[in-house]
């Protein structure tokens, strides 16, 4: 059976927030989408109006997930009273939500508007980083992190700007149809297909992906490329043309792993990959860049 999404519709609304996430989870099948508001219709940030809008339900359902998009100006269409009503209801949410009875999906600012219902107090979350100092504001019992696409916190998911929704729904495909369909509809949408890099099924070309630091993408797309050279730091930084230490220091605050360790993950897939297709062990170790079987061993006993 289909679950139900709830799109909370605001004046002003992100319309990338809202149909960008959408059509992921349309192309699923596995969704059945709804989209509530205080007023029957809105205009949006592309001036597009938006019409027959249902009335916000009176509560959300054992696994209905509601998504609060961002606004283009939210100092100001989150501070009138159409967001006023929104905040209300989301207030009396809040038992269920800590009950775990349903999914909060924050895209963009939309956390802001969670934060002022007091939804993100004592969760893990992110947001637009133009709004992560007032976030931090709004929600002084939350954990607010910088530099993800998207984070998820016992039920509760939040995400980077814009796009990053659409990451975020594909995460969300990821748990409800699996990793394929998620990445057939990635393909479909002509996409880069980034999720959660605490998601233990995720092969390394995809994990440790869920950052946005540009220095850090350029480093881990040379040494994907290759991953069966013999790559080392030095080498590594000068193609992303940073010093070695600062690219060591990057990795570990980005992605949580030294340099050596991802590219050895790199060889680690590569060499799986040998093994499945009916390689020995010797060759299997040798064509992902591992000097013998006995090292690509080790390799899997440190990362197993």
């Amino acid at each position: 059976m289909p679950k139900a999404v709830y799109f909370l519709m605001l004046p002003n609304v992100l319309s990338l927030d809202v149909s960008g996430p959408a059509e992921v989870l349309r192309l699923s099948g596995q969704f059945q989408l709804h989209y509530v508001s205080p007023v029957p219709q809105i205009t949006c940030s592309i001036g597009m109006s938006i019409g027959q809008l249902q009335p916000l339900p009176a509560q959300l359902a054992e696994g209905d997930i509601l998504v609060v998009p961002g606004v283009a100006d939210s100092a100001r269409f989150f501070a009138n009273p159409e967001a006023a009503q929104a905040r209300q209801w989301l207030e009396g949410l809040r038992p269920a939500l800590a009950q775990q009875r349903f999914s909060l999906v924050c895209v963009c600012s939309g956390a802001l508007l969670a934060a002022q219902a007091g939804l993100l107090d004592g969760y893990h979350c992110t947001t637009h980083h133009d709004v992560l100092t007032r976030l931090r504001q709004q929600a002084p019992a939350a954990q607010v992190k910088e530099n993800r696409i998207f984070v998820e916190d016992r039920g509760i998911f939040t995400s980077a700007g814009i796009t990053a929704g659409i990451d975020l729904a594909l995460h969300l495909v990821n748990q409800s149809c699996g990793a394929n369909r998620a990445l057939e509809i990635a393909r479909e949408m002509v996409i880069y297909f980034r999720r959660s890099g605490d998601d233990p099924q995720l092969s390394p070309w995809l994990r440790y992906r869920n950052h946005l630091h540009p220095a850090v993408h350029r480093a881990q797309d040379v040494m994907a490329a290759e991953p069966e050279a013999d790559w080392s730091v030095p080498l590594v930084a000068e193609k992303v043309h940073v010093s070695s230490r600062h690219l060591a220091r990057l990795f570990r605050q980005h992605i949580g792993i030294s340099v050596r360790e991802y590219h050895e993950q790199l060889r680690l897939a590569v060499a799986q990959q040998r093994l499945q297709q009916g390689y020995g062990l010797e060759k299997a170790a040798l064509t992902a860049g591992f000097s013998s079987g006995r090292q690509l061993r080790r390799a899997q006993q440190r990362n197993a």
